[in-house]
Order: structure tokens, then C-alpha cells, then sequence
């Protein structure tokens, strides 16, 4: 295994993350510490706001069963936080950040498109989460007030950015512990109302509604490596990041589908609800100020991925132009267009990690070249395309434009998905399978370039 050329030891910077790719990164974070970065970072505001589209999953105003967006709760956050785990191993091994490993698996020049991609999407949530942050403080003090908690929330995931394992350290000690006492409140009060009959409503959806929790899982598999990097072990960051990630997404997704089926209208406003129960207020200010950890992943994780285009960039520089271009977006956008976010970068993101884990595991093996004459590997990136077709093929997601075309490739085809038929599983398995077919080949021919030679 090849490693980025350059690496220096750390160290003044030994307890933070080092400000270029320059320096080899500090092994600080245990067991623990994963679990408590991995659930308060699954701990979120969009976890109730993405139930409603687990609990409806075509937007039609009619609804699962209770049962089954229980199940497909459990089943989309077990299956989405292993492969959230899974991403973590590579770079827990190799000490680099997680698109700088996609050089083993693309090549040097073949890694920059799914950085690119990768800082629009974490762009994306960065500005998802200091809205959401902004609509939860809104709803105690009153819109008037939303710009200032936009720039307050802006500004406070910046600072953790530039502090990433400082920020870690404060969410063990103090915010997972608040967190964890609002969450069995929040509980108790909307399971205090009477639920609907669990099995009235059916299973149409059930592949939609899953395919939304992976997304949301999965959505940081491409940024797990800049955290577990710092890991003291492989089993520490994959099974904090699953244990963590899972658990969290199972109940704060579970806690809006009680709450839509209890407090709130399914056209109606979830942070509203859970605000109109007794002592809410207090519960949820808990909640938002525990948001800020999720745009400040995605605001330093960002910066990581400019690293594997400008490696010599100071971090902090480039996590404070990060945090003012979310803040700036956060001011004139709305979450109207989420689930199709949701799904573009499900069909995105999946199948690439279901490449990177499958080529690692099982056919490179641990034997990636990281350095900046990373060679190119059209193989990975054909497995890659053909994973992102099977994904659209089955949900072609609401973006408009972008959801006719592949409806129209699938009436070229003649393939109409059935309803319990998920995305996700599809991608994963076409991808993975192409990773194995295609590295073979790729293997082979390279055996025999070098007997020729």
C-alpha cells in the first residue's frame, strides 16, 4: 500500500487534526468516543422530518402501517450504518482522510470526480442542517428572528470544524448525555397519546421508505474516513459508527413517525408538534443545539475533500469559506426538494460505497496506491456507473427532468420495479458485483502486462 508522498509525524498538532495532508493524523479517538460522535451525529432534527417520507413514501397523503415503517426503519438504518461502518476501515488503516483513499480506488485523476460530488453533497447538508437548526430555534422565538439563528448556527459548526477532535470530546462529555434525557422524554410524552392500529395501512412503499433511511445513513460513508482516521483501531470505528449511527437513526426517525401518528397532522409541521407537548421547548432547544454537530461534519469533512485536490491548503481557511458559503445558502433556500436530495444522493453515493467495500475487502485487499501517481482504474469506475444506472432503474426520484429520462429508460427497457423492490439493495448488489467481475479483469491483465514485460 502506497500512502500520500510528503507525510510528516505530528506534532504540536498531537490532541487536533492536522491543518494539511502533510502531517500523519493523531490516533486519539476509542470505542467510545465513536459511539458518542456516531449517535450525536445520527441524533438529528431530519430524523422526524424524514419519517414522514418513510411513513409516506410517495407523497400522496396515504401511509404504510406503523408496523411496517417500524420495519423499514430498522431494517434501512441496520443495513445503511454497516456500510457507513464498513467505509470506515480503509481509512482507519491507511491514516488518510476519506477522498484522498479514493485514489486507490479511482486512481489520482479518477478520484476527483467523486470529490467533487462530494463537496457539493456535504455543501448540501451542511446548509440542510443550519436550516433545519434555524426552523427548530424559529418555532420557540418567532421567524422574525430565523436569520440570526442561521448565522449563529453558521457560525457555530465553523468553530468545530476548525477544532474537529476538540469538538468530539465536547459531545462526550456534556451534549450525549443532555441529548439522551430529552430523547426519553420526547418519548414518553408523545407514547402517552394512542397509537393507530400498527398493522392498518399495508406495505406499499416499504422499498421507497427503506431506500430513504439508507440514504440518510450513507450519506456520511464518504466523509466517515476523515474521522476514522483518528481511530486507535478498526474495530472501534466500525462498530462506533454502526452501533452510534444505527441506534440514533432507529429512534429519531421512529420518534417522527410516533409523533405523525400521534401530535401531528401528516401534512403538518413535526418540530411544531414535538414543541406542543409539555416542556417541549426545553427538550427541543436541546435537540437544536446538539443539531450543530451535523453541519459542522459536513462543513470540516468538506475541507477534507478539498485536501485531496489542494493537500497544502491551511484546514481552518478553507472550513471558514465552507461555513460562510452554507450559511449564505441557508438564508435563501427551503427544504422543499428534500427527499429528491435524498434519493440523487443515495443513487450516487451507495454504489460507490459498495465499490470502495467490495474492492477493499475482497479484491485489492488492502492494497491501494494513495500517492499523488495514483494510476487510473477505469474498472472501479464502470462498476461505479453500472451501480448508479440499477439504482435509477429502480427509483428515478423526483428531480425534475432528471426522473424523465430514466422513466423513459425504463419504458425502452420494459422494466417497471415493483413496489417492494429498494434502490439500495440493488445498487449495493449490482455495484459490488461489477467490482468483483471487473477488479478480476483488471487483476488479470495486469498480471499479464507484467509477464510480458
Amino acid at each position: 500500500m502506497t500512502t500520500p508522498t510528503g507525510v510528516q509525524p505530528t506534532a504540536r498538532l498531537r490532541v487536533e487534526a492536522p491543518l494539511t495532508l502533510s502531517f500523519t493524523p493523531p490516533r486519539t479517538l476509542g470505542w467510545w468516543d465513536q459511539v458518542v460522535l456516531w449517535f450525536n451525529l445520527g441524533v438529528s432534527l431530519t430524523g422526524p422530518v424524514t419519517a414522514l417520507f418513510v411513513l409516506s413514501p410517495f407523497g400522496d397523503g396515504t401511509t404504510m402501517s406503523l408496523f411496517a415503517a417500524f420495519v423499514a426503519t430498522l431494517l434501512g438504518a441496520l443495513l445503511g450504518a454497516a456500510l457507513l461502518g464498513a467505509a470506515s476501515v480503509p481509512a482507519q488503516r491507511t491514516g488518510a482522510p476519506s477522498m484522498v483513499l479514493l485514489r486507490g480506488l479511482f486512481g489520482r485523476r479518477g478520484s476527483v470526480v467523486p470529490t467533487v460530488l462530494n463537496v457539493a453533497q456535504n455543501v448540501g447538508w451542511g446548509t440542510i442542517e443550519i436550516i433545519v437548526i434555524a426552523a427548530a430555534a424559529s418555532a420557540l422565538t418567532g421567524d422574525q428572528w430565523r436569520p440570526l439563528w442561521v448565522i449563529l448556527a453558521g457560525v457555530g459548526a465553523t468553530v468545530m470544524a476548525v477544532r474537529p477532535l476538540g469538538s468530539v470530546r465536547w459531545l462526550r462529555k456534556v451534549v450525549i448525555w443532555l441529548v439522551l434525557a430529552a430523547t426519553v422524554y420526547l418519548f414518553s410524552q408523545l407514547l402517552s397519546e394512542p397509537l393507530p392500529n400498527l398493522t392498518d395501512g399495508g406495505w406499499t412503499g416499504f422499498g421507497y421508505a427503506t431506500d430513504t433511511v439508507i440514504a440518510v445513513c450513507v450519506s456520511y460513508a464518504l466523509l466517515i474516513g476523515d474521522y476514522s482516521r483518528h481511530s486507535r483501531t478498526a474495530k472501534a470505528s466500525f462498530y462506533g459508527a454502526w452501533v452510534g449511527y444505527g441506534l440514533a437513526a432507529i429512534i429519531y426517525i421512529a420518534l417522527g413517525i410516533v409523533a405523525f401518528s400521534t401530535v401531528v397532522e401528516l401534512d403538518g409541521d413535526v418540530i411544531a408538534g414535538l414543541l406542543a407537548v409539555p416542556a417541549g421547548a426545553l427538550a427541543l432547544l436541546i435537540l437544536t443545539v446538539d443539531e450543530v454537530d451535523e453541519a459542522f461534519a459536513n462543513i470540516y469533512s468538506t475541507t477534507m475533500s478539498v485536501h485531496n485536490l489542494a493537500p497544502n491548503l491551511d484546514r481552518r481557511w478553507v472550513s471558514v469559506a465552507v461555513g460562510v458559503v452554507a450559511t449564505s445558502l441557508a438564508l435563501v433556500i427551503d427544504l422543499s426538494g428534500y427527499q429528491s436530495f435524498l434519493f440523487l444522493i443515495g443513487s450516487v453515493f451507495v454504489p460507490l460505497t459498495a465499490v470502495m467495500i467490495t474492492d477493499w475487502f475482497v479484491v485489492s485487499r488492502g492494497r491501494w496506491d494513495l500517492s499523488e501517481s495514483s494510476p487510473l482504474r477505469p474498472a472501479m469506475l464502470g462498476a461505479w456507473l453500472l451501480g448508479f444506472i440499477a439504482y435509477q432503474l429502480v427509483n428515478p426520484g423526483g428531480v425534475a427532468g432528471w426522473n424523465d429520462l430514466w422513466i423513459w429508460v425504463q419504458e425502452l427497457v420494459g422494466f417497471t420495479p415493483p413496489t417492494w423492490l429498494a434502490a439500495s439493495w440493488s445498487s449495493l448488489v449490482v455495484a459490488a458485483m461489477a467490482t468483483i467481475l471487473f477488479g478480476t479483469f483488471e487483476r488479470t491483465r495486469r498480471r499479464e502486462g507484467v509477464s510480458a514485460s
